[in-house]
């Protein structure tokens, strides 16, 4: 029997309670996920790769029963998504979406994808409610301004933000 397999990317920087949502999720539809950490040449990390993949291990291990933290595993993304896909021998990809202008990039990227492998499908799972305006980009704004973001991010993502930003832990 074949594992249904998914591919779940981004950069992570840092993982959110919103993206845990959407793996949770994403482990009642398949068998196994694979965190694909991407460096995102648009971005400039806060946080190095290994400590990404580190942070997700860590809020993986502290949100899933053990059975489900052996179904996800956490890797490094450094090429064409579609073809790290194939080479991981997965079904899918997986992503979320939060709001319409989400929705407009995820659609072109899913059809792109699909374009040069048509037999890989994307899933899109809505963000739970209680984290649509989260994003990990405004999490590091608030915090580099001391604001306290430890209610939308696993507690590890929440100290490395406080040692990163040079502030005492609370």
């Amino acid at each position: 029997m074949t594992l249904r397999t998914a591919v779940y990317p981004g950069s992570f920087d840092p993982i959110t309670n919103g993206h845990i949502d959407i793996l949770l999720r994403s482990l009642r539809l398949f068998d196994r996920i694979i965190i694909a950490v991407a460096d995102n040449v648009r971005k400039r990390p806060l946080f190095t790769a290994e400590e990404r993949k580190a942070q997700i291990r860590e809020a993986v291990s502290g949100v899933c029963p053990p059975a489900d933290a052996e179904r996800v595993e956490i890797d490094s993304l450094s090429t064409l998504l579609i073809h790290y896909v194939q080479k991981r021998g997965a079904q899918c990809v997986v992503r979320g979406l939060r709001a319409i202008a989400d929705f407009e990039f995820e659609f072109q990227l899913a059809h792109m994808n699909h374009r040069l492998a048509p037999n890989i499908e994307t899933v899109f799972l809505m963000t739970a409610e209680e984290h649509f305006y989260v994003s990990s980009s405004l999490i590091k704004e608030v915090a580099q301004f001391g604001g306290d973001v430890s209610s939308m991010v696993p507690p590890v993502v929440a100290q490395a933000l406080q040692r990163r930003m040079g502030q005492p832990a609370s």
